[in-house]
């Protein structure tokens, strides 16, 4: 079992209290868990699907219990044979406000995913409609 000191020499001190970190990600949205919540989006996109907007409304679920929310997607968007997508996901709504390093005719108002990982995150979505107007989805986030 962990002492108190080891696991205070694992952490940092953040703006929201402490985080562990391990390289440059927060915990919330290391590599390892970007590819458990890919699993878990990968679930829904398993078989063919008559109502893929069904689907990707089930994500939004899935990824709104885990604080992360993207856009509205269009009811026009799937009407191609093939296409993709991509949606940029915000964490708990975003930052808005200040922060130790904004000026104070400023205000801070982000993802809140950029400042943790470089770039943020987005939602990817592919499809492919079959010959029986079925659909193959794939979403994975980046």
């Amino acid at each position: 079992m962990k002492k108190f000191k080891e696991m205070l020499s694992e952490t940092s001190r953040g703006g929201g209290g402490l985080q562990p970190q391990y390289g440059r990600y927060a915990v919330g949205y290391s590599p390892s868990v970007i590819s458990k919540i890919n699993s878990i989006i990968g679930r829904y996109c398993i078989e063919e699907l008559v109502d893929p907007y069904s689907a990707i409304y089930r994500i939004r679920g899935s990824l709104n219990n885990l604080g992360l929310t993207f856009d509205e997607i269009d009811d026009d968007s799937m009407v191609e044979s093939k296409g993709s997508m991509s949606y940029p996901l915000t964490a708990f709504g975003g930052r808005f406000g200040k922060d130790v390093d904004t000026p104070h005719n400023e205000f801070l108002n982000d993802d809140g995913l950029s400042h943790i990982v470089e770039g943020g995150l987005s939602l990817h979505i592919s499809y492919e409609k079959t010959d029986t107007n079925q659909c193959r989805l794939r979403a994975h986030i980046e």
